[in-house]
């Protein structure tokens, strides 16, 4: 029997510890819900779970990224289909316009209101934003850039670089040259275009000048004066404040057409006051052609080559090209469009709108779509693309259906636009219901996900209570046992008396 050393108690005691250190972590499991609640618990597992949890967390929240996209989304298709609606009317309007039973003032009243309606087309692509992000006037859209051209436009399926495209010839204008008008106002008339120039002995020179300006402009005509007074009528694409605009009738469309009764001397006296006659010869015809060539005077079209990729460029031998004026839209397989205005002017040739000739040189890049973070990871994003909205870049902000031909023209123009603004919305549709499938699919793995980690994380609450009671059996037992061992040492008293 030994007193200094109390064996049975420092077993007990070991014991005792041993089950109060299994019974305090049962109650912490039991308390938090958590298996896992320090790392020396499962190291690995721990490791594990944090990864899941920052998984978990990443889905959620690009879950609620992929919703707040189809709310943009629903926004611009909002403001676009009241952009439809309003180019469905101005086509009722062209459509109207178009029908001879109108007259001038009749046609000028339908122009109000088209001018209005464009108005309102330019505003709803200003003004539609999602989060003060601006949707609708082209921030969305891809960004290509080039010198000297406008209106530079490219599909989904041009590939991000450089193109490159000659200018072999040079577009221009329909043009007529008169003489200044001098004398007494003769009485007669003739047509331009179609619209009939009456003059009375009775108006100044300012006031037949007047009469054949606004005429022309009915007829898509523009009347001039050089600084010698001298007078020309052009008909075509032109330049206002070195920005380019397109005219109703322009490039090969373009056109000058004077008709003088020849049966009657006072009609050929009309044309002759400003040095105009009949039968005006075509400019694109030989110099030495007959002078009565009954053909009206014509603009041309811009004339253009593709460096294809076997000359170091990017078009493939099936691209081809449509030249309207200066309008140039080149075609591929797959969707790919590329269209742009050329715009550059030489100061020599002011008067006819021409262009130099040489090589203009195109750079897409894949800026400007906005990216939807819709992973947990980098890279897992989904890009969302929007045309500009706005009159120029559907090619409706010149319509004048007081024009001779104006009315057709905005019919041709307004049906382009419209299957453009359908194509924006498909797209807008489309992105929009996958949007909708990516959010049920992140969803799902997050719920999975989170049915993992749960099963490598949480606490089994029967299981755990099974031990908790053992433990807590155990530590009852042991303090029992350490209170009698503790005991001993006093039956060596009972050997010293």
């Amino acid at each position: 029997m030994k007193i200094n050393n109390n064996i049975s108690a420092v077993i007990a005691n070991k014991h005792l510890l041993r089950n109060e250190n299994a019974l305090s972590a049962s109650m912490e499991r039991l308390s938090s819900g958590y298996r896992l609640n320090r790392a020396k618990d499962n190291p690995s597992g721990m490791a594990i779970s944090n990864k899941m949890r920052a998984q978990i967390r990443g889905l959620d929240r690009a879950s609620q990224n992929s919703q707040d996209g189809v709310s943009l989304l629903n926004t611009a298709d909002g403001a676009i289909s009241e952009t439809t609606s309003i180019l469905q009317r101005m086509r009722e309007l062209a459509v109207q316009a178009a029908n001879d039973t109108n007259t001038d003032s009749d046609k000028e009243a339908i122009q109000l209101e088209m001018t209005n309606l464009r108005s309102e087309v330019d505003r709803i692509s200003s003004t539609t934003e999602f989060n003060t992000k601006n949707l609708l006037d082209g921030t969305l859209d891809r960004k290509a850039y080039a010198d000297d051209v406008s209106r530079l436009q490219v599909s989904d399926a041009v590939d991000a670089g450089t193109y490159q495209i000659k200018l072999d010839t040079t577009p221009t204008r329909a043009q007529v040259t008169g003489k200044a008008p001098a004398g007494d106002v003769p009485d007669g008339s003739f047509t331009v275009n179609g619209r009939t120039v009456t003059l009375k002995s009775t108006m100044t020179a300012d006031e037949a000048y007047e009469e054949l300006r606004k005429q022309c402009e009915y007829g898509n005509v523009s009347a001039e004066k050089d600084t010698d007074g001298k007078i020309l009528l052009k008909s075509g694409s032109y330049n206002d404040d070195h920005e380019q605009v397109l005219s109703t009738a322009w490039g090969s469309e373009a056109k000058v057409s004077i008709a003088v009764d020849k049966t009657d001397t006072k009609s050929k006296a009309a044309a002759d006051y400003f040095g105009l006659t009949d039968n005006q010869p075509d400019p694109s015809l030989p110099k030495d052609a007959p002078a009565n060539q009954d053909k009206p005077a014509h603009g041309t079209d811009a004339a253009v080559t593709l460096v294809r990729r076997a000359d170091g460029g990017r078009f493939t031998s099936t691209a081809t090209t449509a030249v309207d004026g200066r309008k140039v839209t080149v075609t591929d397989s797959n969707g790919f469009e590329l269209s742009f205005v050329i715009d550059k002017k030489t100061e020599t040739n002011a008067e006819t709108s021409a262009i130099d000739a040489g090589t203009i040189t195109i750079d897409v890049t894949d800026i400007g779509p906005m990216d939807l973070q819709v992973g947990a990871n980098t890279k897992q994003q989904m890009r969302a693309r929007i045309d500009a909205m706005d009159t120029k870049s559907l090619y409706i902000d010149d319509l004048d259906v007081t024009k001779e031909g104006g009315a057709g023209l905005a019919i041709s123009r307004l049906d382009s636009a419209i299957s453009k603004v359908n194509e924006n919305r498909a797209r807008i549709g489309a992105l929009s219901n996958r949007l909708g499938n990516t959010i049920s699919n992140l969803d799902n793995e997050s719920e999975n996900m989170n049915s993992a980690i749960s099963k490598l994380k949480d606490t089994d609450m029967a299981t755990e209570m099974v031990e908790f009671t053992k433990d807590n059996v155990l530590q009852q037992a042991g303090t029992s046992a350490l209170s009698q061992a503790n005991e001993l040492p006093n039956l060596a008293l009972q050997l010293l008396q």
